[in-house]
């Protein structure tokens, strides 16, 4: 028989204890137990049940929630851990309606309005019950309540890792709720410590989505208008050649986009630079969905690009890179995402968070949202503030003195000294504190700061496919260059990558449109005082200070020797 792990022990006692202590609203019968994605939350629900109709050999128990993969990874925990439990389904989607079942595990949509079938229970268990709405008449509250009228003393436990809906409020606050508090909430770092959940770690994207023109609607942006703003081919392709690049090492990339034709172009993107990938939309046919999910568990796809689903009860430990480029103002939306990866796997090590939608900056550590009020969830996280590292691009502390994955030391920034034109400069970590697992070593020692080179000439040189950007140095009696790769005449990240450039060596606003161009305004660059090259994990990164003490950082992720 599978066995619990402290924390999951430790959960079964609090809400055993919550309930022991009595005195709650009649309004609010349940009570929250909070376990991050990958926690193991399915296993508690198990052992729930099983503890309930052990100490009450007449109880009956219903597990509900949302869709059947839930409906179906719930039973089948539960018969894995308890294989002789009286248990059935009540699924439309899965064609299984066993009412009589002592254990019912079913899905809302097909019980909300068959109290008759499912009887009296003693024990309800709502599984990511950040899903039910604010409003008592739902399918949820009438369920609810319509159970509730049956056996006055039922017990109502809700399991999920955000304690509050996907559109606005606590579960456990305001009118209409439905749990009188929080029993037990497990903490994602001290998890991630003790190697229950892989690590995460954040970089700074140089491509970001703009939604500053894009209404809202129910506390959330409209639909509509936010793909409108975001679905657009050059965004699209930067972020794409973004997302490879750090991505060409991983196994599972996941990307949740705004809107159908956006999932779709983010997939045709991906195809575009050489990977497989695949959409996955709430219009997927149900048997063309199970295809393309097991196909990516499996290793056949590398990415799927979603919308509207995969949020949520999708189970794919392999996962170790999401991608975010759906913006979103529900800091329980934003959870859930990055909880796709937190799940561990052989030969994981950890995975990476990729940031296009400001939603760190926005919300907050993943780890800490949970402690706040419902209206600094809403209004978004305060605080905190991060920066890339210049080593490895991993979003770190402002007053950090070494970064946990590359042991980069960050140069200290005196008072009054210009400070540098980071991409992400206001981005947060994805978690509140830097975090290796304890199973882990604590890595090697720091290397030893990288060199300023006195810079001794600049130059753009014609290349088959743009120009290189030569800065030449000297070593004593050696000489040295390093080349930058510009495509100036390419769309999107390309492009952009060229315009960096060109503004930063103090060519002004407006770039060449192409590579002739460039040549024939070379004079309008300002050479550089020095130059410093810092090794990365994916490419090499180079620091320019300028004449005037500017210094001028390339966060492309693309700097390096051209080949």
């Amino acid at each position: 028989m599978l066995r619990l792990r402290d924390y999951q022990r430790a959960s079964l006692d609090a809400l055993a204890a919550a309930w022991g202590r009595g005195g709650g609203d009649a309004a609010a019968p349940g009570h929250l137990v909070v376990l991050p994605t990958g926690a193991g939350k399915a296993l508690v629900i198990a052992a729930l049940a099983r503890e309930a109709v052990t100490k009450n050999p007449l109880a009956r128990v219903a597990i509900v929630t949302h869709s059947r993969e839930l409906v179906a990874q719930n039973f089948s925990e539960l018969t894995r851990y308890w294989p002789e439990a009286p248990a059935g389904i009540f699924s439309a989607g899965l064609g299984r309606r066993e009412a009589g079942a002592q254990v019912l595990v079913c899905g809302i949509q097909s019980v909300a309005d068959r109290l008759d079938a499912v009887g009296p229970r003693d024990l309800v268990i709502v599984d990511e019950a950040h899903l039910i709405p604010r409003a008592a008449q739902t399918r949820y509250g009438r369920f609810l309540a319509g159970l509730q009228a049956l056996t006055p003393g039922m017990r109502v436990a809700g399991f999920t890792a955000t304690p509050y809906r996907l559109d606005s409020g606590r579960l456990d606050a305001g009118e209409g709720r439905l749990f009188a508090g929080i029993a037990y909430e497990a903490d994602t770092g001290d998890l991630i410590r003790r190697g229950f959940l892989a690590p995460l770690v954040s970089k700074a994207t140089l491509t970001q989505l703009d939604v500053s023109g894009v209404g809202r609607r129910g506390g959330d942006y409209i639909p509509g208008e936010l793909e409108a703003a975001v679905n657009r081919d050059w965004i699209t392709k930067a972020a794409v050649a973004e997302l490879t690049e750090y991505g060409s090492g991983r196994r599972a990339w996941l990307a949740f986009c705004a809107g159908l034709a956006h999932a779709e172009a983010v997939r045709d993107a991906v195809r575009a630079e050489g990977y497989s990938c695949e959409t996955v939309s709430g219009e997927t046919p149900r048997r063309e969905r199970d295809r393309i999910v097991s196909a990516f568990r499996a290793g056949k796809i590398r990415c799927l690009t979603s919308v509207g689903v995969l949020g949520t009860g999708f189970n794919a430990p392999e996962v170790d890179l999401v991608a975010l480029l759906r913006p979103t103002r529900s800091t329980g939306l934003y959870v859930q995402q990055v909880g796709r990866a937190l799940r561990c796997a052989p030969g994981k090590e950890d995975a990476l968070i990729l940031d296009y939608a400001g939603l760190v900056r926005m919300h907050g550590p993943v780890d800490a949202v949970t402690a706040q009020s419902a209206a600094q969830v809403l209004g978004g996280a305060g605080g905190l503030r991060a920066k890339p590292c210049p080593g490895c691009g991993a979003l770190i502390a402002l007053n950090a003195s070494t970064c946990e994955a590359c042991w980069t030391e960050p140069e200290t920034e005196e008072e009054g000294a210009p400070l540098h034109d980071a991409a992400a400069e206001d981005e947060l970590p994805i978690l509140s504190a830097d975090i290796v697992p304890a199973s882990e070593p604590a890595g090697p020692a720091p290397e030893a700061e990288a060199p300023w080179h006195p810079v001794t000439d600049l130059s753009l040189e014609a290349a088959p496919d743009g120009l290189d950007l030569v800065l030449g140095w000297r070593d004593g009696t050696a000489a040295a260059d390093w080349r930058v790769r510009l495509r100036p005449e390419r769309s999107g990240y390309e492009r952009e990558k060229a315009v960096l450039w060109w503004r930063g060596l103090g060519g002004g606003r407006d770039a060449p449109m192409d590579t002739a161009g460039f040549l024939d305004q070379a004079e309008a660059l300002d050479r550089p005082a020095a130059i410093r090259i810092r090794p990365g994990r994916l490419s090499d990164q180079i620091e320019c200070r300028a004449q005037d003490g500017r210094i001028f950082v390339d966060q492309s992720r693309l700097a390096g020797r051209a080949a």
